[in-house]
C-alpha cells in the first residue's frame, strides 16, 4: 500500500460496484441460515434503540427469533464510537483490546479506570453506569447487558489475546466489511486517533491493494478484488436500521461509511430514521414503536416487492408480532402513521 501510487494503475470501482459489494458481504442480500449469529455480528452490531442489534440480526439471518440479541455466543460492550454494540463473545479482545490507544500512558489510565470499576462492581452484576464506564471498557474485563431500559454491567476475565494482533484484526474486519474504506474512515469508525488508526493501518499494508474509489484514493483487501467483480447488484427488499444505512455511503460525497450523516431519502426524520431497501436503493424510510411500523414510501413498489415488505416486517422478531401501518398499494406511500 502507498499513496503515491500512480493513480492510472489502481483498480477503478464505483459507488454502485462498492454498494453491492458491501450488500453482499454483510449478508444484507443472502440471508445467512439460522443460528449463524457470530457471522452476522462480525463487525459489531450497535445497539440503538428500540433494539438496533436484533433487527440488524433480522436483516442477515434467517428465522430471528426475539431473544437471539442475547444468545450466548454473543456479548455486549461499549465499542467502535462508544455506543453498545452487540459482538462475538469469542472476538470480545478484537472490538475492546484493538480500540486501545498505542501510548503506554494512555492504556495505564483505562486500566485504572477499569480497576475502580470492578472494585464498585465487587463481582456482582449492578444496575446503572458507573464513572469512566466508557473508557473503561476498553480493558476488555467489563461486559453490559442493556434491554433498551436499563443497563447492567459485570466485570468479565481479560480476553487472552495479543495487543497488536487484535489491532491488525479490527482493522482487516474493518477493511473487510466497509471497503473502499481509508485510514480516515477507520479512525472514526474504531474510535481511534487518527495518528494511532495510521499506524495500525500501516500494520495490515501487506494485505491491502490502493483503488480509484469514484476519484478517490481508497483502499480494498487483495483479497477481496475477486469480489468486488463478483458482487451482482443485489435484490429484494431489506428493512435497514439506521446504522447500516452506512453502508450506501454517508459522507458527504457519499461514499465513504462516514464520517457524516448524509440524507439518502427525503422520506427520513426522526419517526423514521431507519431506509427501505429495494434491490440496493433506498426507496423510503420507517420507524417503529412496540409492533408498530410505521413506512414512508418515495417510490412505487411493483407488486411482489409490496408483499415482501409485508413480508420483511410480519417476520420481525418482536415479542407479539409487527405489522406495518397504512401500507398500501396505489403508488408511493407518504406518511403512513395514522
Amino acid at each position: 500500500m502507498t499513496l503515491s501510487q500512480n493513480p492510472l494503475t489502481r483498480p477503478r470501482i464505483g459507488r454502485d460496484q462498492a454498494v453491492a459489494y458491501r450488500l453482499h458481504v454483510n449478508h444484507l442480500v443472502d440471508r445467512l441460515p439460522a443460528g449463524s449469529f457470530e457471522e452476522a455480528a462480525y463487525v459489531g452490531l450497535q445497539d440503538t434503540a428500540p433494539r438496533d442489534a436484533l433487527l440488524g440480526l433480522h436483516a442477515r439471518i434467517e428465522g430471528c427469533e426475539p431473544s437471539d440479541w442475547e444468545h450466548p455466543s454473543l456479548i455486549q460492550t461499549y465499542s467502535p464510537r462508544d455506543a453498545v454494540y452487540v459482538l462475538p463473545r469469542k472476538d470480545f479482545g478484537v472490538f475492546t483490546l484493538g480500540r486501545l490507544p498505542l501510548a503506554v500512558d494512555a492504556i495505564r489510565k483505562i486500566d485504572e479506570l477499569a480497576d475502580s470499576v470492578c472494585r464498585t462492581l465487587g463481582g456482582r452484576e449492578l444496575r446503572g453506569g458507573r464513572p469512566g464506564l466508557r473508557a473503561a471498557c476498553l480493558s476488555g474485563r467489563i461486559a453490559l447487558r442493556w434491554t433498551t431500559s436499563s443497563l447492567r454491567v459485570r466485570e468479565v476475565p481479560r480476553p487472552d489475546i495479543d495487543l497488536d494482533e487484535a489491532r491488525t484484526e479490527l482493522c482487516r474486519r474493518h477493511v473487510h466489511r466497509f471497503a473502499p474504506t481509508t485510514p480516515k474512515t477507520f479512525a472514526w469508525w474504531a474510535g481511534l486517533a487518527p495518528a494511532d488508526a495510521r499506524q495500525i493501518w500501516a500494520s495490515l499494508s501487506g494485505e491491502l491493494l490502493e483503488v480509484d474509489f469514484e476519484g478517490t484514493p481508497a483502499w480494498i483487501l487483495q483479497a477481496d478484488e475477486s469480489r468486488f467483480h463478483q458482487a451482482t447488484p443485489p435484490r429484494g427488499i431489506r428493512l435497514l436500521v439506521e446504522p447500516d444505512l452506512r453502508l450506501l455511503g454517508r459522507d458527504r460525497d457519499g461514499l465513504f461509511i462516514a464520517p457524516g450523516r448524509r440524507i439518502l431519502t427525503p422520506a427520513s426524520d426522526s419517526f423514521h430514521p431507519n431506509g427501505v431497501l429495494a434491490d440496493g436503493r433506498i426507496v423510503g424510510a420507517w420507524g417503529r414503536k412496540a409492533g408498530r411500523v410505521a413506512l414512508k414510501l418515495t417510490e412505487q413498489l411493483t407488486p411482489d416487492q409490496y408483499d415482501d415488505l409485508a413480508a420483511e416486517v410480519s417476520t420481525f422478531p418482536i415479542h407479539g408480532g409487527a405489522h406495518p401501518v397504512g401500507l398500501g398499494r396505489g403508488g408511493a406511500v407518504g406518511e403512513t402513521t395514522p
